[in-house]
């Protein structure tokens, strides 16, 4: 019987391999932390107390109760701490206590992605049951089922969505919503640093609205940001949310001892500077981690290279594993399956699991030891964030940056002191682009009328109002402007400026068994779902037989 080796095993043979030591150019430590933590709140209820005594939390760290601190006295915040820190009991304590005192307090959570707003639900969920409160939170989302959202509307405490349905579902339809927006005292802004460039300009136009029918409905909740690091997250929040806020960034979470590993593939080419393939190397590498069933994450640039490595790695460890032990993780899988694979990296049925930057944000796939990036990921925050999924706040961990032989990785892999000495990059954006600013202009005014001296945000707006006056969008009828377009203007504006439309993919290989296997947006499609193109699944081939663009649907066998 072969004997599995420990990840400090493995770290050791890689350290004196003759074939791996000499490709590892840079070899950085990062030592363990211990935690800081503080006094629960005094104010705290006891209910709450017991129900965290219950889940093994008897202190909060530092920066779980500067945040309840500042959030409780009514100030807006932005918490900046590395992943797996405990950010989430920075908003849902002081939420929770809210409710606890005044059991009319709504909450609004809005989270980048479906996958992610499912996951806190459930955590919030957990402490709702362990405290036993009468509390109910809610995910509102293009799946919620229609005779769920009446119940949603009427009775969640705290509604759980992402930005586009706030865009085109609830804020048009905020009279639908009284309840929650007369008594709104919570904002939730999740993964704040996804918001950046066009996506954050509409949202930041988005949040506006949100405020001007909070305003109308009588309430002035408090914004809380979580965010991972980033240069500028005050401004950022700030620049969002158009208030005040304060930095919170004293982190207190522990964190386990990090060898973060560069590695740069051998040149094969001499004259033509050739290096021996990126995905290669990181298979060889990840395969050494998994044949000793050490989790371990993969990171890739694209869906095709995931597919590709995935074929790999499956074909590698086959018979010490078994085909399922390694798993791929993207856009593109439909929910069901990456709640399964989620659910089996937490449980350790799933050693290994293939993604694109689909798994940087924070959903719970549990403690994995290993992280592996096949290539520099393009920034250093995105390359910090996939880092984080290595190793969590206990015991050693690794992460192995292979470079490709772009120019921008190879400057990075040789230049390890820009990597790690530099702050990551700034988020930008710009609420007040014109083109952004007239869409979300139209949609204010679809939710309420305008009347002269009305602002939105810091723009001067009357000259837009007039102009989409002349357009025949807008009527004036003395100091007001109101909606008289036939069309609804919220469904013609994508936040994340592309198209929402996506082709499903259907297996019909075995007749018998029909089944939407995926799905793909449609640009994607163009190119990767065309009439007999190779489909790949979780690392097996399908054929594309055809492309239908009135159904939008992609058949392969």
């Amino acid at each position: 019987m072969k004997i599995r080796k420990s990840m400090q095993e493995v770290l050791q043979e890689l350290k004196v391999s003759e074939s791996v030591k000499s490709n590892i150019v840079h070899w950085h430590t990062i030592e363990e932390k211990e935690a800081l933590t503080e006094e629960m709140p005094e104010e705290l209820s006891e209910i709450l107390k017991i129900a965290l005594e219950r889940r093994g939390i008897s202190r909060l760290y530092t920066h779980q109760k500067s945040s309840y601190d500042q959030i409780m006295k009514g100030q807006s915040i932005v918490a900046v701490t590395p992943t797996a820190s405990g950010k989430t009991l920075c908003y849902n304590l002081p939420v929770l206590q809210s409710i606890i005192n005044d059991p009319n307090a709504r909450a609004l959570y809005m989270f980048p992605t479906k996958a992610l707003a499912q996951d806190q639900k459930s955590e919030i969920n957990e402490l709702i049951q362990e405290a036993e409160l009468a509390i109910n939170s809610y995910t509102y989302d293009g799946d919620t089922p229609s005779n769920i959202r009446q119940k949603v509307r009427r009775a969640g405490h705290i509604v759980i969505t992402n930005p586009d349905m706030l865009h085109s579902a609830i804020l048009p339809h905020h009279t639908k919503w009284v309840s929650l927006f007369e008594n709104l005292k919570y904002v939730v802004i999740d993964e704040l640093h996804i918001y950046r460039g066009v996506f954050g300009s509409h949202v930041a136009n988005v949040i506006r609205r949100l405020k001007r029918i909070c305003n109308y409905y009588g309430s002035n909740p408090v914004f809380i940001c979580t965010s991972a690091t980033i240069a500028n997250p005050l401004e950022l929040a700030e620049g969002l949310t158009e208030k005040d806020m304060v930095l919170i960034d004293n982190n207190g979470a522990p964190s386990g001892r990090k060898h973060f590993l560069f590695y740069n593939p051998p040149v094969v080419n001499i004259p033509l500077n050739v290096r021996r393939s990126a995905t290669l190397e990181t298979r060889r590498l990840a395969g050494e981690f998994l044949k000793n069933r050490i989790q371990t994450i993969v990171f890739a640039r694209s869906r095709v290279r995931v597919e590709i490595l995935l074929t790999y790695l499956q074909e590698l460890v086959k018979h010490n594993l078994g085909p399922k032990a390694i798993r791929g993780y993207r856009g593109g899988y439909l929910p069901t399956e990456r709640r399964e694979i989620e659910k089996g990296l937490r449980s350790g049925d799933i050693y290994g699991v293939v993604s694109t930057n689909a798994l940087e944000l924070g959903v719970d796939i549990g403690q994995l030891q290993v992280c592996i990036m096949n290539g520099y990921p393009g920034t250093i925050a995105s390359a910090w964030q996939q880092a984080g999924r290595a190793g969590r706040r206990h015991g050693e961990s690794v992460v192995i940056m292979v470079a490709s032989s772009s120019p921008l990785d190879q400057y990075v892999i040789q230049n390890p002191d820009y990597f790690f000495n530099r702050s990551p990059e700034t988020a930008r954006i710009n609420p007040d682009n014109l083109i952004i600013l007239i869409d979300h202009i139209k949609c204010a005014s679809y939710e309420l009328p305008f009347k002269k001296g009305d602002t939105f945000g810091v723009a001067e707006i009357e000259e837009i109002l007039e102009y989409l006056t002349e357009e025949r969008i807008l009527h004036q009828n003395g100091d007001k402007w109101f909606w008289m377009n036939d069309a609804f203007p919220a469904h013609n504006i994508s936040l994340r400026s592309a198209s929402q439309e996506n082709v499903v993919i259907i297996d019909q290989s075995d007749v018998a068994n029909v089944r939407v296997i995926g799905e793909m947006d449609t640009f994607s499609a163009m190119t990767l779902l065309h009439e007999e193109a190779i489909y790949l699944h979780q690392g097996i081939q399908f054929q594309v037989e055809e492309l239908d663009w009135e159904e939008k649907k992609g058949v392969c066998s």
